[in-house]
């Protein structure tokens, strides 16, 4: 079923500034949409901030109309994921768990630069539980369904399930999200959204409750490259974005044949080849590279990996005294970095840094690497239920493409590709770290090539 179409974050900024709209009116139509009953607000959202958003949009509204509008995007309303601290609420994680901690004292750096710039937060939004699983369900607070048929309640993907179904349905206009091992890009894949994984020291990580610290980052899901590029300047505290290439031409482009061209559903695949050949007839060189450092992750993370090591170091009391109240899918993923001892540990720190290193060298040459996000277009819900061995298997097939770029320290995207019967399918567009600007600039270029995908 094709998505409503929703303005992007510039078009948005022009209405705001010519007068055609007002802060108060997005919000306003925003809430709407959220608390449709026949919408899926009541499980994209953990809380709303009625309220404290309506104040927020009035007071942008005053600025711009005295002409001091902290910035183009001033009275947007965005949606932030349950693992950021916004002051005087309280951050769950997607949990029971954490349900009688105190409210946070301060704003996370990244949701504090939102506000900075005007952004509206108008809620919290669902998630993975702890962020712990690229599929996105939920047994807390229910589970968004995929707006693909969504009479079937497919997956909307996660951890950042709720900031992309936000983003797809118009209850907000942007995302703030997390991503360890795809959580931005994987629910932007499931959801016809674009979801941005930054190089990892772009934004702080202070007020986000952590997954894996060594490979944590924080980025944006929203409707168009453009939208991300702009959020991520506020969130990383930049310069302007780069403006996107003119064309594909004369690009070159690696098309990793390592695994992630492994067990593509034929959706996918037919999906992905028809990107490479229109990107190959607009001018773009097309090679098929074997990415060997790609095949070395599995046995790195063989026994949880950094991802069950330090958030085993975080959870450690609280699973000891309330392991109930964990969805248990979690829990045991979790627990498993009880049994990783610090020499474990320090190897695969070790073995990290090589192929970090490794990664970089062979990428190098290339504008950007191509691979589809996820293999597969979204499940049902219902597939998993009481189903632990596809749970597990179905979590690893999503997470293995995203997975390679957060182990070897880069940046990607996910843009949506058309696709038969309007299937979501990802198209991830990835550099070594620290190349945002230019990964930014060159999705840019597809994206227009493209027409904009599904979005």
């Amino acid at each position: 079923m094709p998505q409503p179409s929703f303005p992007t974050l510039a078009r948005l900024a022009d209405d705001l500034e010519a007068g055609r709209t007002t802060s108060r009116a997005l919000v306003e139509e925003c809430l709407a949409r959220i608390e449709d009953p026949a919408g899926e607000g009541g499980r994209t959202f953990i809380s709303v901030d009625r309220e404290g958003a309506l104040a927020a949009a009035e007071a942008m509204d005053a600025l711009r109309r005295a002409g001091a509008p902290p910035s183009r995007y001033a009275g947007i309303p965005v949606a932030i994921k349950d693992l950021f601290d916004i002051a005087g609420q309280v951050s769950r994680g997607g949990s029971k768990a954490l349900d009688d901690a105190p409210p946070a004292e301060r704003d996370a750096v990244s949701v504090a630069r939102l506000r900075r710039a005007g952004l509206v937060a108008i809620g919290r939004t669902n998630m993975t539980e702890f962020a712990y699983s690229g599929l996105g369900l939920n047994p807390h607070y229910g589970t968004p369904a995929s707006p693909w048929r969504r009479d079937e309640q497919r997956i909307p993907g996660g951890s950042s399930s709720g900031s992309a179904v936000a983003v797809s349905d118009g209850m907000a206009y942007g995302g703030l999200g997390s991503d360890t091992g795809g959580s931005c890009r994987i629910p932007a894949a499931f959801t016809g959204t674009v979801g941005l994984k930054p190089t990892a020291r772009r934004v702080p990580l202070d007020g986000a409750l952590p997954l894996s610290s060594s490979l944590d980052s924080i980025g944006p899901i929203a409707r168009s490259v453009a939208c991300c590029a702009a959020l991520d300047a506020i969130l990383s505290d930049g310069p302007e974005p780069a403006a996107p290439l003119a064309s594909v031409a004369g690009l070159r482009f690696a098309v990793p044949t390592t695994l992630a061209l492994d067990d593509l559903d034929a959706t996918v695949a037919e999906a992905f080849d028809l990107a490479l050949s229109r990107l190959s007839e607009a001018g773009a060189r097309i090679e098929r590279i074997p990415v060997p450092e790609f095949a070395e992750i599995a046995p790195m993370n063989a026994k949880g990996g950094f991802t069950a090591a330090e958030s085993f170091a975080w959870h450690r009391k609280l699973l000891a005294e309330r392991r109930d109240l964990y969805d248990p899918r979690v829990s045991f993923r979790i627990a498993r970095g009880e049994s990783i001892s610090a020499a474990d540990y320090i190897d695969i720190l070790e073995a990290r840094r090589s192929l970090i290193a490794r990664a970089a060298e062979r990428l190098s040459a290339f504008d950007a690497v191509l691979m589809p996000t996820v293999p597969v277009v979204p499940p049902r819900i219902s597939d998993f239920d009481g189903d632990e061995k596809a749970y597990s298997r179905i979590n690893l097939l999503v997470l293995r493409n995203p997975t390679f770029i957060n182990m070897i320290d880069g940046c990607a995207l996910s843009l949506p590709l058309p696709a038969a019967e309007e299937a979501p399918v990802g198209l991830m567009v990835a550099a070594p770290g620290g190349e945002d600007r230019r990964l930014l600039a060159v999705a840019g270029a597809i994206e227009a090539l493209f027409g904009g995908g599904r979005a």
